[in-house]
C-alpha cells in the first residue's frame, strides 16, 4: 500500500482498525457472559477489506 494514502482510505481503514477489538471484560460480566466474541472481528490474513 502507498505511503501517502487518501484522507477517506485512511480514516476508513481507521474505523476498520478500531471495530476489530475484543470485547471488554466488563462488558462480558455486565451481560452475564451473553456477548462474549464480536461478530465483527477479523484477521488480516483471513479477510480483506474492500477499501
Amino acid at each position: 500500500m502507498a505511503r501517502n494514502k487518501p484522507l477517506a482510505r485512511k480514516l476508513r481503514l481507521a474505523r476498520a482498525f478500531k471495530s476489530n477489538s475484543a470485547v471488554p471484560a466488563w462488558v462480558i460480566v455486565k451481560t452475564m457472559r451473553r456477548f462474549t466474541v464480536n461478530p465483527l472481528r477479523r484477521h488480516w490474513r483471513r479477510s480483506k477489506l474492500k477499501v
